[in-house]
């Protein structure tokens, strides 16, 4: 085993990742010091999730020259992820998206230890994974797992670097620091800002709702700066004993002046039933598997809220629906981008925002939404009894609808049927045309 220390000492030049990063400021070293660069070196951080978010991080901790990296995620790279998940290429298509990203690690720093966990974070595995490591990162887009990692974290006593990003914004929480487990003060955990999980038709992720490339890469590298900053200083701050260090929210916003923005949260909740003295999701409570998060979430994966008879496949939207010349609305819920990139002829667009806001039959209405006219229009020139369907990406936003449109009376006291397709243009791609676009 090389003298790691004696050899920093002695000649930088051998430790090319370090020797930009011991920081002088007029004589004065930053905590980036020798002793820093070796703090990093004897240091593992676990990064939850190779995505957006995770691929940057993961990038500049191996370029810091971080000990050891864990990678944690279950998914395959697909094309439709390299605008934003910078570590996979084309050649790795179709590959887990751990092995990726360490083909790619591996080539910029050579000299860290990774390690590949090609499955997806569960109570089962969550505090035998985190044990591990020093330092937990969820790059993760999705509160269940967010809840998770928070509670395993609080429980393993590491501290936990939070981010999460979505179409041209993002935000970044460093957690339960210092761990709850060491000191009774402790920092905050996820549920002491969030005590309760978001409504489930609020919940949107990158790969659903869209991203702009950078500002993920953006959240991504400040999660890698807030690890580095957190190991050279010894893992954990002392809270409070300066006023830069109390618990607080990093907002970004791409189209702001000035773009970011910090909010002081909230310190440890009293009664948080993750992290105050009095918390039930105890070790044990977790390895019991007692917490079913995707339910506590209101996950239903793919959202089921039609009845069977609401709901028809795209093999008979096709031969039944769009083949013949029955009337009808074919009505197309995604957002007005989506629609530009591909949308099948005949289909009205009206995003599942507009409609939500609707509240009242837009065709009762004297003040008539702009965006809703043609809509009201079509069905117009319809019978009062010609069908509606909706459709979207993946089959889940178009339920939505569904039930929207029924309560507003669209239905026409059940004389008109109203249901959508089931799986969206993701199963028509499955099913029916194998070269509809992807994104």
């Amino acid at each position: 085993m090389p003298n790691v220390e004696r050899n920093l000492a002695k000649d930088p030049a051998q430790d090319p990742p370090g020797r930009k990063q011991v920081l002088d400021d007029r004589g004065h070293y930053t905590p980036v010091n020798t002793q820093g660069q070796l703090n990093l070196r004897k240091s593992s951080v676990l990064i939850i999730g190779v995505g957006g978010l995770g691929c940057p991080a993961a990038q500049y901790l191996a370029g810091a020259g971080m000990g050891t990296i864990g990678l944690v995620d279950g998914d395959t790279v697909e094309l439709s992820n390299l605008h934003r998940q910078i570590l996979h290429t084309t050649e790795r298509v179709g590959k887990l998206k751990v092995d990726s990203a360490i083909a790619g690690l591996s080539q910029l720093n050579p000299n860290v230890h990774f390690i590949a966990y090609p499955s997806h974070l569960s109570p089962a595995n969550a505090l035998a994974t985190m044990e591990h490591y020093d330092l937990v990162l969820d790059c993760t887009d999705h509160p269940a797992s967010r809840y998770l990692i928070s509670d395993a974290a609080v429980v393993s006593g590491r501290p936990l670097i939070s981010g999460s990003a979505l179409r041209t914004e993002g935000q970044l929480m460093v957690l339960n620091n210092p761990p709850s487990t060491h000191l009774e003060i402790g920092g905050p955990c996820y549920r002491c800002i969030f005590p309760k999980p978001p409504p489930i038709e609020s919940v949107v992720s990158c790969g659903d709702g869209g991203i702009l490339g950078p500002v993920v890469g953006v959240i991504g590298v400040l999660m890698a700066l807030e690890a580095i900053k957190l190991i050279v200083s010894g893992v954990a701050y002392k809270l409070g004993s300066d006023r830069n260090l109390f618990p607080s929210m990093i907002l970004y916003s791409a189209y702001d002046t000035p773009p970011f923005r910090q909010v002081r949260l909230r310190g440890k909740r009293p009664k948080c039933t993750g992290c105050s003295t009095s918390r039930t999701i105890t070790r044990e409570f977790l390895n019991s598997g007692s917490i079913d998060y995707k339910f506590m979430c209101g996950i239903l994966s793919p959202l089921d809220v039609l009845k069977k008879d609401e709901r028809i496949d795209v093999q008979k939207l096709k031969n039944n629906i769009l083949a013949s010349n029955k009337p009808h609305i074919l009505l197309d819920v995604r957002d007005e981008t989506q629609f530009g990139i591909c949308n099948l002829e005949g289909s009205v667009n009206i995003p599942i925002s507009a409609i939500e806001a609707m509240t009242e039959p837009q065709g009762t209405s004297k003040n008539r939404d702009p965006t809703l006219t043609r809509f009201a229009n079509s069905l117009e020139r319809l019978p009062s009894d010609a069908p509606i369907y909706t459709i979207c990406r993946l089959g889940n936003d178009s339920q939505l609808v569904v039930r929207k449109l029924k309560s507003l009376g669209y239905d026409n006291n059940g004389r008109r049927w109203i249901g959508d397709i089931k799986g969206g243009y993701r199963a028509w791609r499955q099913h029916v045309d194998p070269e509809w676009p992807e994104y």
